[in-house]
């Protein structure tokens, strides 16, 4: 049983970045577009170059769809991981002390999960993959060329 659940590991983890990366990207087309309900629930936007809403809103925006293609996923998502730990600790822990209190529990599940796909990276079906696996086939390639005579 183990040996059929550790082979579908990576398509695990790959799913769970894509639905982290859309609920992640959601979160920032609903501050900056409106959409699904917008900022306040009523369609509004955040104002653009606003401190820090505007700021967090365009890095959910990029980080939540790199994520979702598992483009440059770590990196996208170390910055999305940092931007939700500073909007929990300065937007949503001085109100209360817990998450559930103050209102930052999508600030500390998304900082977590992100911190989690540092670590694990983009799993299966994300771009990373594809050019790895590219780049590696042309890394064998490259070796297995032969010399040629002057």
């Amino acid at each position: 049983m183990s040996g059929r659940l550790n082979s579908a590991q990576p398509y695990a983890l790959g799913l769970f970045r894509i639905v982290i990366g859309l609920l992640f990207l959601c979160h920032g087309a609903q501050k900056l577009f409106g959409l699904l309900g917008g900022a306040d629930g009523k369609g509004a936007t955040v104002a653009t170059g606003t401190w820090p809403g505007w700021y967090s809103a365009v890095i959910e925006l990029v980080c939540g769809a790199l994520v979702i293609l598992g483009l440059g996923t770590r990196l996208a998502a170390f910055i999305a991981s940092g931007a939700m730990a500073y909007a929990y600790f300065k937007v949503h822990q001085p109100m209360a002390l817990w998450p559930v209190e103050n209102g930052g529990e999508p600030a500390a599940m998304f900082s977590w999960a992100m911190f989690l796909l540092i670590f694990t990276g983009s799993g299966a079906l994300g771009l990373d993959q594809l050019f790895a696996k590219r780049s590696t086939a042309e890394g064998k390639r490259a070796t297995n060329k032969e010399p040629v005579a002057a």
